[in-house]
């Protein structure tokens, strides 16, 4: 699913990469504890979370996502949207719960990213 259905799905703000939308992501993980983003994600997915310190950015760097969306209205820090640029990570703010939004986005064909254990 390219990046701007999600955008659309979600009713996202784009605060980093307006340019890369029409970027694919191939499924979906959320979590607001990293450790599980890196032991579960897989490369080429969409991190959902609430947490929006530069850990979150970092995290998805690592496990080579493509994008970050930020739920609940919630909005990274500065130091965080200067990362996201330097490393090209898409990111997005929703209103939406992180639930909610798995939801709607599952609801619209995207899968899971979580590798199983």
């Amino acid at each position: 699913m390219k990046l701007k259905e999600i955008k659309n799905i979600l009713n996202c703000v784009v605060l980093v990469g307006d340019d890369a939308l029409e970027e694919e992501v191939d499924g979906a993980c959320a979590a607001d504890l990293m450790s599980d983003v890196l032991a579960f994600g897989r490369p080429g997915s969409l991190l959902l979370t609430g947490l929006t310190n530069v850990q979150s950015i970092i995290t998805a760097y690592v496990a080579e996502m493509k994008a970050v969306i930020y739920v609940l209205g919630k909005k990274p820090d500065k130091e965080a949207l200067k990362l996201a640029r330097e490393k090209g990570i898409v990111v997005m703010a929703s209103k939406i719960p992180m639930f909610e939004a798995c939801g709607e986005l599952y609801k619209q064909g995207l899968k899971t990213a979580e590798a199983r254990v």
